[in-house]
């Protein structure tokens, strides 16, 4: 966010994904990369996307109006490094591990006390050189169609959806 914010060329501000502060029905594109899946539960994961959908432009007709591209991690990854798929549970806890140097402590690339959460490095940044946090961090694994599913639950329709990178996607709308 701090870098964001720095370079002044476009707004930045951290929100809460069930309750985005966004007009309704303002937005004609929305992206959420790599953020539903971290919602503990179908109810809490179907009203960020209900929240998503309500930023959007209104549609007559589907594909008219506001469309949101939502990427979120699949169950699906037997090929990947992490090996799941089906038979694997589907809430997962994956570790996310900071080198010491970025919690609290002083990058003399980064800045002081770079985290994740403020422009430092994440978890495929490379080995760490001295001594780890790990923190675990909750996934839920979408299983193929169920994406799709959460969006209409949510009260949007899908206009293309697919699998990609160990991920599912959905480029979905809402009809006014």
């Amino acid at each position: 966010m701090r870098i964001a914010h720095g370079r002044k060329i476009h707004e930045s501000l951290v929100a809460d994904a069930l309750d985005l502060p966004h007009p309704e029905g303002r937005f004609d594109f929305a992206i959420s990369i790599a953020v539903i899946h971290h919602f503990c539960s179908r109810e809490r994961r179907v009203a960020s996307i209900r929240s998503i959908l309500g930023t959007l432009r209104p549609s007559t007709t589907p594909g008219d109006g506001g469309k949101a591209l939502i990427y979120v991690w699949a169950l699906e990854q037997k090929s990947s490094r992490r090996g799941w798929d089906e038979g694997h549970s589907q809430d997962v806890f994956v570790p996310w591990v900071l080198s010491k140097q970025y919690v609290g402590g002083k990058n003399p690339t980064k800045g002081p006390g770079k985290t994740p959460a403020n422009g430092g490095p994440h978890e495929d940044a490379g080995a760490p050189t001295e001594a780890t946090t790990t923190y675990q961090r909750y996934y839920h694994l979408y299983r193929q169609g169920e994406l799709e599913a959460d969006v209409v639950s949510a009260g949007g329709y899908v206009i293309e959806s697919g699998y990609e990178k160990d991920n599912w996607w959905a480029i979905c709308g809402v009809l006014g």
